[in-house]
């Protein structure tokens, strides 16, 4: 893996989605420590993060979060990033009190019809300004 994915924790997540757009643009504005960076899963290092993770990058059923070398993936992945966004987003980490085997089909049953639900881009979404440099 590249010198860029050794520091801190990387989203590695589906740029034409809208709805997976829309949640990295929240990240970016709470993420005030800029704790995380992130990665399109059509880029080559997400491909590479996502095939590392277990995970078909053609076929993407979930994010993926890289931290401290270990990938999280599906409510795991989405309770982390909240967690560390502060109040009142951190609340949403009291999730972890419903069992991952209950929160996971939930999870994959909205990443399966995301483009459905909420639309799909033509082009990968690119951010602009200084955002753009936590784009790996």
């Amino acid at each position: 893996m590249s010198q860029a994915a050794d520091s801190g924790d990387i989203i590695v997540f589906d740029s034409v989605c809208v709805f997976c757009t829309a949640n990295a643009r929240l990240v970016m504005r709470r993420d005030k420590a800029q704790r995380f960076r992130f990665a399109s899963m059509q880029n080559e290092l997400g491909k590479t993060l996502f095939r590392a993770a277990g995970l078909d990058p053609d076929n993407p059923e979930s994010l993926v979060v890289l931290t401290n070398g270990q990938f999280l993936r599906d409510s795991e992945a989405v309770l982390h990033i909240y967690r560390h966004l502060g109040a009142p987003w951190r609340f949403v980490g009291l999730l972890r009190l419903v069992p991952q085997n209950l929160r996971d089909p939930v999870y994959r049953l909205i990443a399966r019809n995301r483009y459905r639900w909420f639309g799909r881009r033509d082009e990968c979404w690119v951010p602009g300004g200084q955002d753009r440099e936590r784009m790996l």
